[in-house]
């Protein structure tokens, strides 16, 4: 079964390790370069309540070089609620050498939305077209990722091309989610 997935998965040859700390993420992430608006277009969801769709975040810079976010999308409650969600997020570098590595403290606008914290790495970025971002919100004893999630962001949501599309199925790949994401409506609901 492996050999089918390498061939047909990826182009190329799994990721020696699954272990997420040897993931690798983007090299001397630049906050400034990254902050604006980005589309939701692929995603793997966590257990439990996560946007599932029309999904945005817009991320900026404070004078002290604090990066916020504000995202929204559209969530189901209760099994048949459907709402456009509003979140805000805060994010920390715990090691200023791998800035692409952060803590992101978020909350819920509204009573009925979660708040917390998780680990929020930036997999990849050319800062103008694309975004990969990744959160294992809990760990297997060996350290491989038993719950979380990750977003392919873009600057267009009506997708990208397929040069920038094969990168980000070997990124997948990388993090051990290759045929994990499922795609991102983005019809303007939120």
């Amino acid at each position: 079964m492996e050999y089918f997935y390498v061939v047909f998965g990826g182009g190329g040859t799994t990721s020696a390790s699954c272990v997420v700390d040897s993931f690798p993420v983007k090299q001397d992430f630049d906050t400034r370069r990254y902050s604006g608006m980005w589309y939701g277009l692929q995603k793997r969801d966590p257990e439990g309540l996560f946007l599932q769709d029309n999904i945005s975040a817009n991320y900026t810079i404070d004078d002290d070089g604090v990066m916020t976010a504000h995202t929204k999308g559209r969530v189901t409650l209760f099994g048949f609620w459907v709402v456009c969600a509003d979140m805000a997020a805060q994010y920390t570098v715990p090691d200023p050498s791998t800035p692409g590595k952060m803590f992101m403290t978020y909350q819920g606008l509204a009573s009925y939305l979660s708040s917390g914290g998780d680990n929020y790495w930036i997999i990849d970025t050319d800062y103008d077209n694309y975004a990969i971002t990744y959160a294992c919100r809990v760990l297997k004893e060996d350290g491989t990722c038993d719950d979380g999630y990750a977003v392919v962001f873009s600057r267009n949501p009506r997708g990208l091309p397929p040069a920038i599309q094969r990168l980000i199925r070997r990124k997948q790949e990388e993090i051990c989610w290759l045929g994990q994401f499922q795609p991102v409506l983005q019809s303007g609901a939120c």
